[in-house]
């Protein structure tokens, strides 16, 4: 009895505090959010990946982007968000007129928490005119947040959004570490 007493003790302290250590697993995102708590201090963030990156000072994200990642076969999709951010294979990219849609883990259950990357762990502080910057084939690409919202998780109609100016759509589990709902964060081109 003491041992299972134990044993749920475990459980309950890594469930309710695990959430608080789920940052420290982001080394790989330039989690720095004191530094970059101005927008405008976007020009100081050096990015991971030129080739393909997003940078979202507001919550310290720096990532690579795994450039056309299948968004519906879920081995595939799981392989490349432990490399960084997924962008959705048909989707527009960075200068094309169209919806890129970008998409990554929340945070990852407790028991994969390491397994992946919780890039856009924060991403529900996005507020309206924040930027965003992407880099494609080492071009830089200026965005500001234009709307958040939670929607169903099966809701796919921004995934297949047919955009008629360059628009940048990021996604993730809401709330973190469930895939309840997804929490949908669009952008414009400056």
């Amino acid at each position: 009895m003491k041992y299972l007493l134990g044993i749920a003790l475990i459980i309950f302290a890594f469930v309710v505090l695990g959430g608080t250590f789920l940052p420290v697993l982001q080394q790989e995102i330039s989690y720095d959010l004191a530094k970059y708590q101005n927008p405008s201090d976007i020009k100081d963030l050096k990015p991971l990946d030129t080739d393909f990156g997003v940078i979202i000072p507001k919550i310290g994200a720096n990532a690579h982007v795994i450039k056309n990642v299948d968004p519906y076969n879920s081995v595939i999709y799981q392989s490349a968000l432990t490399g960084g951010v997924a962008h959705a294979k048909g989707s527009a990219l960075p200068g094309q007129t169209g919806n890129i849609f970008l998409f990554s883990h929340s945070s990852a259950d407790f028991l994969n928490a390491t397994k992946y990357n919780s890039i856009f762990y924060l991403l529900s502080k996005m507020e309206k005119d924040d930027p965003i910057k992407l880099f494609y084939e080492d071009k830089e690409f200026s965005y500001l947040v234009q709307t958040k919202q939670i929607v169903a998780s099966d809701a796919i109609q921004f995934l297949t959004y047919e955009a008629k100016a360059e628009t940048l759509t990021l996604m993730t589990c809401w709330p973190p570490g469930t895939s309840l709902r997804r929490l949908i964060v669009q952008a414009t081109r400056l």
